[in-house]
């Protein structure tokens, strides 16, 4: 089963990813996280995040893996080709960078096949903006979570703080929220919108809990009606 969770930057997907496929015993896929691998790369070899077919053949050429720990759901790595990029891929200039290379087609494309191929081994519980859209588009379960601008903001500066990497100056992170909100709805290639089907979600007003709870309630309700 595939339980895809779309939405914008910062509004808790991969908190509440990691915490629903732990509950249901499935795992995690960050595509998030595959994007930002490329953007690392690119930044390496020196690519500009304008060379878009230089940008595709970094997504084509490197195979991205996730290294697992027994009964945890999240991965513990991130690996590009083999180089654990777990950090690395977590700082403030591939914030800025990642939605360029995101908009990129055969970055998508290259990607796109990488997450099936991943997906489609098990139970996963995938989150990114397009999931319920064009990666699965037959999910089991697709959720739009969304949360207000200052809510994903204060969350987002939060998470900076407790990693350590990342913008921790509020005015900074809301500024790039709003700018990552328009390249991602505007941008040619798979734009951030809800499925059809989605369950739209805006978590700011529910606690944590209250969100997992909800999508435990609709991907049971799926089992149900197998």
């Amino acid at each position: 089963m595939i339980i895809a969770i779309d939405g914008p930057s910062g509004a808790g997907k991969s908190t509440v990813a990691k915490a629903v496929a732990k509950k249901l015993g499935f795992s995690c896929l960050d595509t998030g996280a595959m994007f930002r691998s490329v953007a690392w790369q690119a930044d390496q070899l020196g690519v500009s995040l304008e060379d878009g077919e230089a940008l595709g053949s970094i997504a084509r050429d490197y195979q991205i893996s996730f290294q697992h720990e027994p009964g945890d759901p999240a991965p513990r790595k991130v690996l590009m080709g083999g180089v654990d990029v777990t950090s690395q891929i977590r700082t403030a200039q591939i914030d800025r960078a990642v939605s360029s290379v995101a908009s990129v087609p055969g970055v998508r494309q290259a990607l796109l096949e990488q997450q099936r191929r991943i997906g489609n081994a098990g139970d996963y519980v995938v989150e990114g903006r397009d999931i319920g859209t064009v990666v699965f588009p037959n999910a089991a379960v697709k959720v739009f979570l969304t949360a207000s601008n200052e809510e994903r903001a204060r969350r987002r500066v939060a998470q900076n703080l407790e990693r350590g990497v990342g913008s921790t100056d509020y005015e900074e992170v809301l500024a790039d929220i709003i700018r990552r909100d328009e390249a991602d709805s505007s941008r040619a290639a798979a734009p951030l919108r809800p499925a059809e089907d989605a369950e739209h979600i805006d978590s700011t007003a529910f606690s944590v809990e209250q969100v997992i709870d909800r999508i435990c309630q609709l991907a049971q309700a799926a089992r149900d009606s197998e």
